[in-house]
């Protein structure tokens, strides 16, 4: 077989000094050729299957638009499919078919063959679009069978009542692998939250992925209960408890990540309904490049934190990464001459050098008073993880004014509307004249997938949204193996950046309304939200779904 750089050269896909240096970077990382490839972003995925399946006549699949046979998953264990990058997905006749993405390697063939005892037909897809389908597929089987398997064991009335014996049983298989599974599955999916939704007739399992719900699984009525219990042991809830919510806290570990999840049970008419937050605990990626921060609102930002004191304030709705942009924010600052304290609910990310203390409203200590005692610790700049209410936020005002920069979060629709927030709060408007020295306002929106992005014409509705020019195409994604057919892939943030300045200082003190100081802002240098996402949707980065979906309502 021909080596798969000389078929690229070949299929006029790449240029020999291309290759040339993809191989030197081959050496250098030990990465596969067409990985490295990729990520050089010298051809998609996709084209490199096109290229070897015109040499060599594999058909090319798309796995989103089929339904994989979990008869032919049996044959083969995940991890062989993760190392070696195939996933079995049905049966031609007598023969199993199996997708790959790198038909060039002989080995795996005959080790297919052996595996299984099955001979082998092979079809070509991508590596990402089969290790999603590995993804969700092994996931869902294994939480599909532990919940029959739960269903058999258990009947409707077997929790009405707390025993010891009950107890045992939701500690033990197979309400254990059920939940182990539906975790393991949402934190390998990427997801940010697990909901666990009690009806009349079952109990739907939905995680949220780049912002969208999507349903995973459907378990029997009879589980519920036990999926309920179990979930509360691990979180540390009262389990005997089912009139009112409760919160708690799961520690974990997957693939040797740290993983911490905040636990939400809320009664509803048909059984508790159970949310599981996921709070990845790695601080990889704090640094500012990665955010998508706009060097216009870089330049805005750099205003507000370099001042030696003062209060900045990210806003925003929960799950709009506000605290990741406070994280990044904060781990700039930190350096061994200054002494950095925060007080947070829950501490989600654990940053070497930082003095992070954890919120426990049961033992007494809250924002306000963890803010109190931190004064009393001599800190530089100082975190409050959130303001949510008028003596936190008078405690965090006052520490700004006595020399002190400090960062927080706070739950509005927009930059400017955080700082009536304030006075809203019960804070006089000299005051926060005084502490405040900006407010970065933030949302989060889908990325284009790149790998199925195409241009298009917009309609009138687009044309006036966005101010085109005649003939100006906006972009979208039409859904492949890479995006899992959805069109989009990642994430994004917009922002809004609002600098208190002399002139808002004026507006502030004497109460003006939010229309007058937006529009100080707007003259001063400030990207409304809206034209954030509007930027984003002209560079093709996202589309105008997105835009209307996350900025409309703020900015009209």
């Amino acid at each position: 077989m021909k080596r798969l750089g000389d078929i690229l050269i070949e299929s006029g896909f790449l240029t020999a000094a291309e290759l040339a240096e993809a191989l030197s970077v081959q050496k250098e990382s030990g990465k596969r050729l067409g990985e490295v490839i990729t990520d050089m972003g010298l051809m998609t995925e996709f084209d490199i299957l096109r290229a070897v399946s015109s040499q060599y006549n594999y058909p090319i699949i798309d796995l989103t638009s089929i339904e994989v046979d979990p008869k032919a998953m049996a044959l083969l264990s995940e991890d062989f499919c993760t190392k070696n990058v195939v996933v079995p997905i049905g049966f031609d006749d007598d023969k199993l078919v199996v997708a790959i993405d790198d038909p060039l390697n002989i080995l795996i063939q005959d080790e297919l063959q052996f595996q299984t005892g099955y001979d082998i037909v092979l079809m070509l897809a991508t590596r990402t679009g089969i290790m999603d389908t590995i993804k969700v597929n092994y996931g869902r089987s294994s939480a599909s069978e532990a919940a029959q398997e739960l269903d058999s064991e258990l009947s409707d009335d077997d929790l009405d009542g707390i025993s010891a014996e009950i107890t045992e049983a939701v500690n033990a298989a197979p309400v254990v692998k059920l939940v182990n599974s539906m975790i393991d599955y949402a934190i390998r999916a990427g997801s940010s939250d697990i909901h666990i939704e009690p009806m009349e007739d079952r109990v739907r399992v939905r995680i949220r992925i780049d912002g969208v719900m999507q349903e995973i699984m459907s378990n029997p009525v009879s589980a519920r209960d036990a999926i309920t219990m179990r979930i509360k042991i691990l979180s540390g809830m009262n389990i005997a408890e089912k009139r009112i919510p409760q919160d708690g806290r799961i520690q974990t570990e997957i693939n040797g990540t740290p993983v911490d999840m905040r636990v939400s049970v809320l009664p509803t008419i048909w059984g508790e309904k159970t949310v599981i937050r996921i709070l990845a605990r790695n601080d990889g990626n704090l640094n500012r490049k990665y955010l998508g921060i706009s060097d216009h609102n870089n330049d805005l930002i750099n205003k507000i934190i370099k001042v030696p004191q003062g209060i900045c304030l990210i806003s925003g709705p929960t799950g709009s990464g506000k605290t990741t942009t406070l994280y990044t924010l904060l781990a700039e600052k930190n350096d061994p001459e200054t002494n950095i304290i925060t007080v947070e609910d829950p501490v989600e990310i654990r940053i070497p050098g930082l003095n992070q203390v954890q919120v426990n409203a049961k033992a007494g200590m809250t924002f306000a008073s963890g803010l109190r005692s931190i004064l009393r610790q001599d800190p530089d700049i100082i975190l409050v993880g959130e303001i949510r209410d008028g003596e936190t936020a008078e405690i965090a005002m006052r520490a700004a004014i006595t020399g002190h920069l400090v960062f927080s979060t706070i739950h509005t629709n927009d930059a400017v509307s955080s700082i009536n927030r304030l006075i809203d709060m019960g804070l006089e408007p000299y005051m926060v004249s005084s502490a405040l020295v900006g407010v970065v306002a933030q949302r989060l929106v889908r990325r284009i997938c790149t790998g199925c992005r195409k241009a298009y014409d917009p309609d009138e509705y687009e044309i006036d949204k966005l101010h085109l020019e005649p003939g100006q195409k906006i972009y979208k994604g039409e859904g492949c193996t890479d995006c899992n057919g959805s069109g989009y892939k990642g994430r994004i943030a917009i922002h809004e950046v609002v600098v208190i300045t002399k002139g808002m200082k004026v507006l502030l003190e004497r109460r003006a309304s939010e229309e007058e100081m937006k529009q100080l802002a707007i003259k001063e240098g400030t990207q409304m939200l809206v034209d954030s996402a509007a930027a984003l949707v002209l560079e093709g980065i996202t589309t105008i779904d997105e835009l209307n979906r996350v900025a409309y309502s703020v900015d009209g």
